[in-house]
């Protein structure tokens, strides 16, 4: 087919159309970073969070300081509509009021450790010889029955401390960014593969049924290993948090080496003796919530439509959560600080959200996309899933923002590109085809909505501070965390600005988001 010169002129005309790149307000965001790095507050918010405050474990009195002390203080910052909105019942509340675990033979030292979350007290002080169990398989119970009532059982696992020789807290080189712009796809589970997952699974179940075994024995006290090294260990995983779950042995996780250390002895056949105590309590079936503030959308066309940002509130109580997730929660709020102060009037409504329970499965955001995004098809009209541009998520650790995870939408990434471009000189620079997992995007991914966690430098988060007795306001990182409000508060800008709302994957909706 021959084109004539009016086609031709036609067709000239409309390629800037076609070519035309993402609009950047470069003003705007060096406004935001100004603001971000002479006038921050997000030090000030994470310490209120991580200090003040202290562990936020879900269901417990701390996390309910926190959710009215971010309430009053997004409020405070003007930001409108600010709740403490319920999502229905998390399950059983637990409190610790004291804990205390030291080797009383063959010598005296007190003993690094944290009682297991939602494990009961030990009614009064206890001591006693330690006993060893490592039962491999289901039929091994049978040899330790009737040999256990009133006992501090020591029970066996991998156990292994190493020598680093290379720094626990890096950044991403050139070279791994690279890596992550250029892999065609995510791994499926993470890069785990099956084999090890389907043995994690195992391993699970015999741990859960072994519990049941030692409840049903009158075991004293469980002393177990929380892994770590140089003194941090990890504790998660709950005994139960359900109503009317049954009750287990108390549980202490101790750090790596006071485990080995027993383990150790009692291999040599050496006699050990502990005394511990822990005070805990059951609070009784309680209500999980999130806290939401908004800054409303002021274009009559377009201030229905939604940009959202968040990161869960609550954390793991060994420590005060300052990484995992004080950290993403106070550069967010950092970042809607900003955007307020600068008296932005954005043509979509600017909405946070602080979520509860993510550390159980990411209940917070799970229940919220049920609740206000149901799918198309669903009980509300479509318009309640269209309306929501985007939504941005921080939780991994204090690092600085490198770029972005696209989630498998490529046609956010010359948005996104054009977006960064203003911190390619703070380090901010790269979007990951891989996805981001395990954490309250993903509530937004699966239900069909644009949800993207922010690609950061990991410093020593799985290392040393992710679920630790190490996650405190010392490993915060002032200037990373400064950096990064700066990204989310310009991202935020520009998504809420843009005349039309972000593009979305091709694909089925998932009926169903909660988990």
């Amino acid at each position: 087919m021959k084109f004539s010169k009016l086609h031709w002129l036609v067709l000239l005309a409309c390629l800037p159309a076609f070519a035309q790149e993402e609009p950047v307000n470069r003003e705007m965001a060096e406004k935001i970073r100004e603001e971000s790095y002479r006038r921050s507050q997000v030090m000030q918010t994470a310490f209120y969070l991580s200090d003040v405050i202290g562990p936020r474990l879900s269901g417990s009195a701390g996390l309910a300081r926190a959710n009215e002390w971010t309430r009053a203080r997004l409020a405070a910052w003007g930001l409108q509509s600010a709740a403490i909105e319920p999502w229905g019942s998390f399950g059983q509340g637990w409190e610790i009021g004291k804990s205390y675990v030291a080797l009383r033979a063959p010598y005296y030292q007190a003993l690094i450790g944290t009682p297991k979350a939602w494990t009961p007290g030990t009614n009064g002080p206890v001591a006693g010889p330690v006993v060893l169990v490592a039962p491999a398989r289901e039929e091994d119970f049978a040899q330790y029955a009737g040999k256990l009532r009133g006992k501090i059982v020591l029970l066996r696992s991998p156990w292994e401390v190493t020598t680093a020789f290379t720094p626990e807290a890096v950044r991403f080189t050139d070279a791994e960014l690279a890596q992550l712009s250029t892999t065609a796809e995510a791994v499926p589970g993470g890069g785990v593969p099956a084999e090890a997952r389907e043995a994690a699974r195992t391993a699970r179940t015999l741990r859960q049924q072994f519990a049941r075994f030692l409840a049903g024995e009158g075991a004293a006290l469980v002393l177990s290993n929380g892994g770590g090294k140089h003194g941090t260990h990890f504790t998660t995983k709950p005994a139960s948090f359900a109503t009317g779950a049954p009750r287990a042995v108390p549980e202490i996780q101790l750090a790596a080496e006071h485990y080995g250390r027993l383990l150790r002895l009692l291999e040599a056949g050496q006699a050990v003796t502990v005394e511990a105590e822990v005070q805990a309590r059951f609070t009784g079936e309680q209500t999980g919530c999130n806290v939401i503030a908004e800054i409303p959308g002021v274009d009559r066309r377009l201030k229905s439509e939604l940009v959202m940002l968040g990161g869960h509130l609550d954390s793991w109580h060994g420590a005060t959560g300052a990484t995992d997730n004080a950290a993403g929660v106070a550069v967010m709020m950092e970042a809607v600080r900003i955007l307020q102060a600068l008296g932005v009037k954005p043509r979509r409504t600017i909405r946070i959200a602080l979520w509860g329970a993510e550390e159980q499965g990411a209940l917070g955001s799970g229940h919220y996309v049920a609740q206000h995004f149901p799918p198309p098809g669903g009980l509300r009209s479509r318009s309640d899933h269209d309306k929501l541009s985007a939504y941005y998520n921080l939780d991994e650790g204090t690092g600085r923002i490198r770029g972005v995870y696209l989630q498998g939408n490529a046609a956010v990434r010359p948005i996104f590109q054009a977006w960064l471009a203003p911190f390619a000189d703070l380090g901010a620079a790269t979007l990951a085809f891989e996805n981001s997992e395990d954490t309250d995007h993903v509530l937004f991914d699966e239900a069909g909505l644009p949800g993207f966690n922010f690609l950061q430098d990991r410093i020593d988060y799985y290392d040393r501070t992710h679920h630790s007795n190490m996650d405190t306001y010392e490993r915060l990182l002032e200037d990373d965390l400064k950096q990064a409000a700066a990204v989310v508060a310009s991202f935020v800008y520009h998504t809420a600005m843009r005349d039309e709302k972000l593009p979305r994957k091709p694909g089925p909706v998932r009926a169903e988001a909660t988990r």
